[in-house]
């Protein structure tokens, strides 16, 4: 029986929204922990930013200090989470996070464009070498080795400390090497 993912808000340091979701996403990675913990989240709004003259579109963030993560609470995913660097703590009562009602959610993800998931294809193989072009890997090379069209999403074989280490990217996240 797999219980249903919901979304939590975790408290982080403000500036370090960015890396801790870094972290985390490493984390979540080498500790085999993706049906656990899902998607990771900073929420940013483009607003455009006057300097002499100068008009320029620059990403703010929604909710400094905060990150929000798509996951099943257990005490391992819990205790993974809070003790990522840059972490202070769930939003909610210490010992229980409160997950974000459906609502809220909806609002969130539709105002980042990830409501509803575009289809992406791709014209890709296994063994095709790709670029990851976004998240803890970006600007990594890495081979294909399972393409999941259901999930959207691929397997690479990404070359971390001279080792190959296997990496699960959305189809958004990759770019053919060329």
């Amino acid at each position: 029986m797999e219980a249903e993912k919901k979304w939590y808000v975790i408290h982080t340091y403000s500036g370090y929204e960015n890396k801790v979701k870094t972290n985390l996403e490493l984390k979540v990675q080498s500790m085999g922990l993706e049906d656990t913990i899902g998607r990771i989240l900073v929420p940013v709004e483009d607003e455009v930013d006057e300097k002499d003259g100068v008009k320029k579109v620059v990403k703010r963030k929604i909710f400094p200090g905060y990150v929000l993560v798509e996951m099943e609470v257990n005490d391992r995913s819990w205790y993974v989470v809070r003790n990522t660097p840059g972490v202070t703590g769930f939003v909610g009562s210490a010992t229980k996070p409160v997950p974000l009602s459906d609502s809220e959610v909806e609002y969130i993800l539709k105002s980042q464009g990830l409501d509803q998931a575009p289809k992406h294809t791709i014209d890709v193989v296994v063994g095709e070498t790709v670029r990851i072009t976004s998240g803890a890997f970006e600007d990594r090379l890495g081979t294909i080795t399972e393409i999941n069209h259901e999930k959207q999403t691929l397997k690479l074989d990404v070359e971390v400390f001279n080792r190959d280490t296997s990496v699960e990217v959305d189809f958004s996240q990759i770019e053919k090497d060329l």
